[in-house]
């Protein structure tokens, strides 16, 4: 991807994820066992490390990262580092669960009013693009979740669906949304409207800077108006 100069090859990430997913040596358990921070300070320097994380995982890619890169960029002791996680699979791990908590609390507030209106939908979707626009690692980091933490991948995803499903479920209570024709119809809905906001945060707030207010009305209106005519 490219942008302000700056490449973040989702493509060469997956072909590292796939020849990371071939080494099964290399595979960690899903559970993490890193110790939680006890003091508000401890707390600060876990966050300066996952920020480090994010940083070197989305310029540099999982395979081409080490540990002393992030505590270099932290600036940390590699002791600090072991004292919160215990390998850079782990570390890995909790940025993916900390950055779909981040686009969470991101689109969060302009829910607050107006939850289950399309309306809402359309603040949430420009809410997303600005975070992207700012976060931009979030899409390289994610794509190689698939194959580092591929349940981390999936949670991220399913967990968006049902929050996205719980809204729509919302409109149709109010009667301002078509209820589903069943439960599958549902979970097409949330899963269609998730992957058009992922693609245009591509498309807009990674490989471009057009307006996110803009973006998000022509997506709202897709979803308004559908394809078919008359």
């Amino acid at each position: 991807m490219a942008k302000g100069g700056k490449v973040t090859a989702i493509g060469k990430g997956r072909t590292q994820g796939r020849r990371l997913a071939e080494r099964p040596h290399e595979t960690v358990p899903l559970t993490s066992s890193a110790k939680a921070p006890r003091t508000a300070r401890g707390e600060q320097t876990r966050r300066k490390i996952l920020d480090a994380a994010r940083a070197e995982f989305g310029s540099r890619g999982f395979a081409d990262t080490g540990i002393t890169e992030i505590t270099r960029t932290a600036k940390v002791a590699l002791g600090t580092f072991y004292t919160y996680f215990h390998s850079k699979e782990e570390v890995f791990r909790a940025l993916v669960q900390d950055m779909s908590e981040q686009v969470r609390l991101a689109v969060a507030p302009v829910l607050a009013e107006g939850r289950g209106t399309l309306e809402a939908e359309e603040r949430a979707l420009a809410a997303f693009l600005a975070f992207v626009g700012k976060h931009q690692q979030v899409y390289r980091i994610i794509d190689e979740a698939e194959f580092v933490d591929p349940a981390g991948f999936r949670a991220h995803y399913e967990n968006t669906a049902a929050r996205i499903s719980e809204r729509l479920a919302d409109g149709a209570a109010a009667g301002v949304m078509q209820p589903p024709r069943d439960t599958l119809d549902a979970e097409v809905r949330a899963w269609a409207i998730m992957g058009m906001n992922v693609f245009l945060g591509l498309r807009f707030g990674v490989w471009g800077d057009e307006d996110a207010g803009k973006v998000a009305a022509a997506g709202n209106r897709l979803i308004r108006d559908g394809l078919g005519k008359g």
